[in-house]
C-alpha cells in the first residue's frame, strides 16, 4: 500500500514538475516597439500577453511632442489596445488581429499630398489641426522567430475613425477658422514592424 502511494505522489510531482518547466519555456510576454513610428520621430512602446494557446491581449502607447523646424508640428499621443488570433502558436507565423485605438493630435505645416476617401492630407500644408479621434480596425501580419527571446513582426490594419478637431489658418499662428468639427476617417489605421523581445 506504501508502495502505491509513494508512485502516486512520485506521478504527480513528476506531473507538477512538467507543468511547471512548460510554463517557464513558454512565452507569456512580449514587449516591443515598432520601428517604423521610431523613424517618424513617435517614440512607443507595447506590451502582449498570451491567453490562451492561440490567443493574445496588448496594448500599444505613441508620444510625439516635438515642433519641428518651420513651425511644423507632429504632436499626437495614441493608444491601442487589441487581441491577436495565431494561426499556429502564439509569438510566431500569421496571425489576424482586431483594435481600438484613441488619442489626441496637434498637426500642421506638413506638405501631406494626399487625398483620399474623403481625407484631404493637403490641408496640413497651410493649416493646422488640434483635436482628438477614436475608432477599431482589423489587421493581419506574420511574426518572424529570431531567437529564443526574439521576433520580428509585420502588420498592417485598416479600420474607421472618428475625428473631431479645430483648425487653425497656419501651423504657428492661434487664429481659429473652424471649430469643433467632425471628420470620418477610413483607410489603414496600423502599420508596424516591431522588434520583439519575449519573456
Amino acid at each position: 500500500m506504501e508502495n502505491r502511494i509513494m508512485k502516486r505522489n512520485l506521478l504527480f510531482l513528476a506531473m507538477v514538475f512538467a507543468g511547471a518547466v512548460q510554463r517557464v519555456c513558454g512565452q507569456d510576454v512580449a514587449i516591443k516597439t515598432n520601428l517604423l513610428s521610431d523613424a517618424v520621430l513617435s517614440p512607443n512602446v507595447g506590451a502582449e500577453i498570451g491567453l490562451a494557446p492561440k490567443w493574445t491581449a496588448g496594448v500599444v502607447g505613441q508620444f510625439n511632442g516635438w515642433t519641428l523646424s518651420h513651425n511644423r508640428r507632429w504632436k499626437h499621443w495614441s493608444v491601442q489596445p487589441g487581441v491577436r488570433y495565431w494561426l499556429c502558436d502564439r509569438f510566431g507565423g500569421h496571425f489576424f488581429g482586431a483594435h481600438l485605438h484613441g488619442g489626441q493630435f496637434n498637426i500642421g505645416g506638413f506638405d501631406g499630398r494626399l487625398n483620399m476617401l474623403g481625407t484631404d492630407a493637403r490641408k496640413l500644408k497651410k493649416s493646422r489641426f488640434q483635436g482628438w479621434f477614436a475608432g477599431a480596425g482589423v489587421s493581419y501580419g506574420y511574426a518572424l522567430v529570431l531567437g529564443r527571446h526574439w521576433n520580428m513582426e509585420g502588420e498592417i490594419g485598416i479600420g474607421y475613425s472618428y475625428t473631431r478637431y479645430d483648425r487653425f489658418r497656419c501651423a504657428g499662428c492661434g487664429k481659429k477658422v473652424e471649430t469643433d468639427r467632425p471628420h470620418h476617417y477610413v483607410g489603414p489605421t496600423k502599420a508596424a514592424v516591431n522588434l520583439v523581445y519575449l519573456f
